[in-house]
Formats: C-alpha cells, structure tokens, sequence
C-alpha cells in the first residue's frame, strides 16, 4: 500500500519533466516545473541533494566561493569573518561566535537576529524584505531604515564587504544579562 502511494506521488512529480528527461539516466540539462523531486532541491537545469553524500563530488568546503563580512557589535568591536555564498548571515555570526541571538532558529518568528545594514549601497543590493519579515522587524529593538533579520540575508558574490551592526538589545522573554548560546 504503501509503495503504491509512493509511486503515484513519484509518477506525480516526474510528470512535470520534459520527454527527454524521463527519458534520460542522467537529469544534467533538464528542465524541472517541480521545485523538489525525491529529497533534491531543484533550480532550473541543476538539482543539489541535502545529503552529504550529494555533495561529496562537490571538492569539499575549501571550493566554495565566500565573501567578507564585518559585523559591529554594540560595543563597537569589529569582527570580519568569510561567509560561504547562500549562508545567511544568522548561520555565519552562529558558526564564528558572534552574538546574534536568533531564537527561533531562522524559522521568521522572532526578531532578535535583528541587525542593521551600515551602507545604504548594500541595503540596495538585497531582495526586498517579504511581509512576514517586516511584521517580524517591527517587534525589533532599535529598528532602522536598513534594518533586516540576519536569517534573511542569504550572503552572495555582490555583498562581498558588507557591514553589519548589532542592535544594543533584543527583545526577548531572556532575563537580563542573559548570554544566548548558538542551537
């Protein structure tokens, strides 16, 4: 029964494929109308698996392409760090132990990954903030004209030397003096 249901979702999803897709062992060239196919995320003539395995062909994390971004926190204090293309920058200040809360884990229900972009030239080059991040944004402490949730600022080639200020505070329901530790 249940590898009938699987079919039919699997018979589902292959039939937005072109004739030449199906056809083919290999999927290199083709175009998908699905945006996930049997636990690969597709985008437009390549796919790219969520396992580790997918990306053992990839040469390892010293390929990737990263760029340098400087986050200012509320003391002033500098720190650039080298964050790899579409990370976010929730993520980086996460893996390089800087104090960006980020207490629902990315998932835009919070704001306390609140950070304020310092050059309007940067704010310019990001996509436009969706709705549900500005009703998230407008929870923020110390709200600006280039403030965005750092879960939403996914790093790539044409932010390579943006800067990045904390706010002074988050509101959250932690109680004073509280330090957060990355999840």
């Amino acid at each position: 029964m249940y590898i009938t249901k699987f079919s039919r979702l699997g018979a589902h999803m292959i039939k937005g494929l072109t004739r030449d897709c199906a056809s083919s062992a290999r999927f290199s060239g083709c175009q998908f109308s699905v945006d996930i196919l049997f636990g690969y995320v597709v985008d437009k003539h390549r796919f790219f698996s969520s396992t580790a395995a997918g990306n053992a062909h990839e040469g390892g994390d010293e390929d990737k392409e990263k760029i340098s971004v400087t986050f200012v926190d509320k003391d002033g204090e500098e720190k650039q760090i080298k964050v790899p293309i579409g990370m976010s920058m929730l993520e980086a200040a996460h893996e390089n132990d800087i104090e960006l809360e980020g207490a629902c884990e990315g998932s835009l229900a919070c704001s306390t990954c609140h950070v304020i972009v310092m050059d309007m030239e940067y704010y310019n080059k990001l996509e436009d903030p969706t709705d549900e991040e500005n009703d998230m944004l407008d929870l923020a402490f110390g709200l600006t004209e280039t403030s965005r949730l750092g879960c939403q600022v996914i790093a790539k080639p044409e932010l390579d030397g943006l800067r990045l200020a904390l706010p002074a505070a988050t509101r959250n329901f932690a109680v004073d003096g509280y330090k957060p530790k990355p999840h």
